[in-house]
């Protein structure tokens, strides 16, 4: 992985140039291409917002065959060339995306800030983008890789240019984890919007999103409340019924210092688990906190379909309170609990969840901020392995020493 450091800060408001990486190579095809559109209303509205598009799709073709369109939108007008089918799950795709949406801010000449929103299936640290013709999707530390390198190709033929991407809006499910958080840092990204739940196509109002960015870009908590509020506010209409996108929303700061002390705090939770003794007093401890886990609820949670795989990826914040208000708990795990609570804490700029939220009138009050992948049995560890999809092959998981956790807890041998 590259590591870009950048300068953080409140910043003058600007323009922005907001990239839509879209893939409608899948069911949601038709309903999620209402983020074309809501990009061509708020560059009408808005001339300090510019959009640049990858959308493959079937739409708009005489036969409908899938291909794939690169546009601009600015000022209401959108300006399209369309190619054969590109495979939106390929790294490489999306780097040359990233290259392309920096070179069109480069192009528009002044200070632009470059927001990308990826658009598509998301499966939380499982990765996302889903591609149905190419039958694969992009693992999350891959997504992170891609938008660091096509940054990096932009600043090779750019030296004197340090322009990068900014934020990351996720309009995909489940991807507001402690995973993509790390590795967007790692790639010089500053902020990641997104929801620890499913969401609802078309989800992300990508529009009003882009002009909340363009409004708060001198003060970073403005900014991540008008996103978050753009995401929370809108409605949608379906059959004559009324539904928001998302059950919670949150932006996170991804400032390395923060990540960094926020890696640290959960590494001495696992490892005050991992190290709980192989005894009476020790198995207690450990029953104590896999029942702790089970009771701070997964995602996903519908009732009517227990099939669906996120039921170990906790909201953070809550999950660490838990453990640290366990009295059954040894000190020192407790207060390595609330440290990492707290750090978790330090990473959301802002957040709403949603007390009823339809499908299933389901609380997600405790849905405060990004998850964490916490198995307490073995079916939760890694529940799409056997589809080739892993949600602990990653570098987070493995260096905040979840395995070990998860191996103390009986959920991995």
């Amino acid at each position: 992985m590259i590591e870009i450091a950048r300068e953080r800060g409140p910043k003058s408001p600007r323009d922005v140039v907001y990239g839509i990486y879209r893939d409608g190579d899948n069911n949601l095809d038709r309903v999620q291409s209402a983020t074309i559109d809501s990009a061509r209303r708020a560059s009408a509205q808005d001339g300090r917002v510019a959009f640049v598009v990858e959308n493959t799709t079937h739409q708009g073709s005489h036969d409908g065959a899938l291909h794939t369109e690169d546009g601009t939108i600015a000022g209401g007008r959108a300006q399209w060339s369309a190619r054969a089918a590109a495979d939106m799950a390929s790294p490489q795709e999306l780097a040359r995306f990233v290259e392309r949406t920096l070179e069109t801010a480069h192009a528009r000449g002044g200070q632009q800030d470059v927001w990308i929103e990826l658009v598509d299936h998301g499966g939380g640290d499982g990765g996302g983008l889903e591609a149905d013709s190419a039958h694969a999707l992009m693992a999350m530390p891959a997504m992170a890789q891609a938008i660091a390198n096509g940054t990096a190709a932009y600043n090779a033929l750019h030296p004197d240019d340090q322009r990068h991407v900014e934020g990351v809006v996720a309009n995909q499910c489940l991807m507001s984890t402690l995973g993509f958080a790390e590795e967007l840092s790692r790639a010089g990204v500053q902020y990641l919007a997104a929801s620890p739940e499913t969401m609802i196509a078309p989800g992300v109002p990508s529009g009003e999103v882009a002009q909340a960015v363009q409004r708060g870009g001198d003060d970073p908590r403005a900014l991540a409340q008008g996103v978050v509020d753009a995401v929370m506010d809108r409605r949608y209409h379906l059959d004559g019924a009324g539904y928001h996108p998302a059950a919670a929303f949150n932006v996170l700061d991804l400032a390395p210092g923060k990540i960094a002390a926020m890696e640290q705090a959960v590494r001495a939770v696992n490892d005050g688990i991992a190290a709980l003794p192989h005894d009476s007093a020790g198995n207690r401890e450990t029953a104590a906190i896999a029942q702790d886990g089970m009771q701070t609820r997964g995602m996903a949670r519908f009732e009517d379909d227990p099939t669906l795989p996120w039921n170990a990826d906790r909201p953070a914040e809550a999950l660490y309170g838990s453990l640290a208000r366990d009295a059954r708990l040894p000190d020192q795990l407790r207060h390595a609990a609330a440290a990492a609570a707290e750090a978790v804490d330090h990473l959301v700029l802002a957040d709403r969840e949603s007390a009823r939220f339809q499908p299933g009138a389901v609380s997600y009050r405790d849905a405060v901020g990004p998850t964490v992948h916490f198995p307490v049995n073995a079916k939760q560890y890694d529940a799409w392995a056997a589809h080739g999809v892993s949600e602990t092959g990653n570098r987070f998981f493995h260096d905040v020493d979840g395995r070990d956790a998860a191996q103390r807890l009986g959920a991995v041998a």
